[in-house]
Order: C-alpha cells, then structure tokens, then sequence
C-alpha cells in the first residue's frame, strides 16, 4: 500500500511540474499582447525609416481618391527641383515655427484652445504623418495614431525631408497631387520655374483645395497669398527656412 501511495503521490507530483512548465512556456494573453505591440512597433519603424530614403509610391487618401475619381495627376520631385520659395511658403502659410519644434506647436495649440478650438494647430509634421501614413478625417483614432507618429517621424526624419514629402503627396485640387503636377496644372510650369507670387497661391489653397484655385483666386485667395508671400520673406530673412533651405 505505501509503495502504491507513494507511486501515485510521485505520478501527481511529475503531472503537476509538467502543467507548471507548460503554463511557463505558454506566453498567455500578456504575452500575446506583448509581442502583437513589438510587431506593431517594428513595423511602425521600418516604415518610417524606409520613407526617410525612399518616395512614398501612393497613400491612402491617394488610392481612395483614384478609386473614387480615377487616375490622379502626380509626378514626384526632389526638393532640389522645387522653387526655394515654394517650400518657404507653404511653411509660412501652415506653420511658420517649423524649425523650431519637434514636431508639435505647443504654443498654436494653446492658442487654438483658448479659441476653443476654432482654429488648426497641426504643423507640417503632423499633417505629413496624416498624409502620408493615415487618413483624412477628424478623429480621436486618428489624431491618436498621428501623434505617436509626429515623434518618431521628426526623430528618423530630417526637417527637409519632411517639407520635400509633404510637398508631393499634399493636395492642391481634385486629383492633383505634390506641387510638380499642382504647377503644371495651374500655371503651366515646373515646380522649379514657381514664382514668388504663384508659390504663395499655391500655398494659399492648402486648407481647402478643391474649393479655391491658384489659377482664378478669389479675392480671399489674393490676400492670403499676399499674406503668405510676406510670411516666406520674413522666414527667410530670420532664419527661420533655415532647417530645410
């Protein structure tokens, strides 16, 4: 009897160990959740590193307006190849202190709170982001999505690299996307040929493309592209162009 007792108390002592280690190697719910984060995280880097060398080839706003509307205008450029003046008026236009944050505009978005939110505080970082890896819309998952992107974006990314690939995805009218094809369309030049008074047009119908034309501008367009060709000159003149110029 004591040696059958001790048999079975040795058989649930072995059966016992065995469930215990299987329970270590079975990652669980944690573990699972861990390592779908890491895959995340991985995949978040490499293609935020691989677009620091490489053009985008489309985005998703980009496929969703070729399968509503058909084949888009759009042909990409270096920032070489771009008027210096185009790049000084868009971030006139949509975030004159580029250079000087990290990807965030504390000091517009506490403006844009006292104001109750009536008006945008996204930097050209955040709106590459949105562009380039998300969608459009005013969402809290998006807006989520895009804020732990800025960080990593303007980490990886140079400042310069960051105006040259919002330059060719941004929309500037109904299937015309990046400022070579937006030039072309609109003035019948190369993003390099812009002038002064065109790039600030241009700039000027970021906000709200597919209802304001560089070409015919209204005479809300007219002042701010004034505006905005002013804000290009003082950028220039305080150093302000200088991380991307």
């Amino acid at each position: 009897m004591a040696k059958r007792a001790t048999a079975r108390a040795r058989k649930a002592t072995g059966s016992s160990s065995r469930r215990k280690a299987a329970k270590r190697r079975s990652p669980g719910l944690r573990g699972w959740l861990f390592r779908i984060g890491l895959g995340v995280c991985a995949v978040v880097l490499l293609l935020v590193s691989l677009f620091a060398v490489i053009r985008p080839p489309t985005t998703p706003y980009i496929l969703a307006e070729t399968l509503r509307h058909g084949p888009v205008e759009r042909r990409w450029v270096p920032i070489e190849a771009i008027a210096p003046v185009m790049a000084r008026s868009v971030v006139a236009a949509e975030d004159a202190n580029f250079c000087l944050h990290w990807g965030f505009d504390m000091r517009a978005i506490r403006a844009a709170l006292e104001d109750g939110a009536s008006r945008g505080a996204s930097t050209i970082s955040q709106q590459t982001v949105k562009n380039v890896y998300l969608w459009q819309g005013r969402n809290w998952p998006r807006k989520a999505l895009e804020a732990v992107l800025t960080p990593v974006v303007e980490l990886i990314w140079s400042k310069r690299r960051i105006v040259e690939v919002y330059l060719n995805v941004a929309e500037f009218d109904r299937g015309v996307f990046g400022v070579e094809a937006a030039a072309r369309h609109y003035f019948g030049v190369a993003a390099d040929n812009l002038t002064a008074v065109q790039a600030a047009r241009l700039a000027a119908i970021l906000p709200d493309p597919k209802a304001r034309s560089a070409s015919q501008p209204s005479d809300f367009v007219r002042r701010r592209a004034a505006r905005i060709a002013d804000g290009a000159a003082t950028i220039a003149a305080d150093g302000r162009a200088a991380c991307f110029q």
